[in-house]
């Protein structure tokens, strides 16, 4: 589960910063996350190292606030009339 949130968290953030299809990026992103964490928190439990999962789970994050942020700069530039 740990690659595949990695893996989805990729994904993301590569197509987050596409402005138009961003908001289908975030059904990736928001399952990679939940994804990292079950994982994380299963080998927390059984004491594996859980580094794939972490990263899987920082992306997912990262790809959340890139498609937020392309957001916000889409809106802010039609809003002042240069879109």
């Amino acid at each position: 589960m740990g690659i595949a949130s990695l893996v989805l968290g990729i994904i993301s953030v590569i197509g987050g910063i596409i402005p138009a299809c961003n908001l289908f990026f975030t059904v990736p992103a928001l399952v990679g996350l939940i994804l990292g964490i079950v994982d994380a928190v299963k080998k927390g439990k059984s004491g594996e190292k859980k580094g794939m999962a972490i990263a899987g789970i920082v992306l997912n994050v990262i790809a959340f606030v890139v498609i937020i942020g392309m957001y916000v700069l889409v809106f802010a530039a039609s809003a002042a009339g240069t879109i």
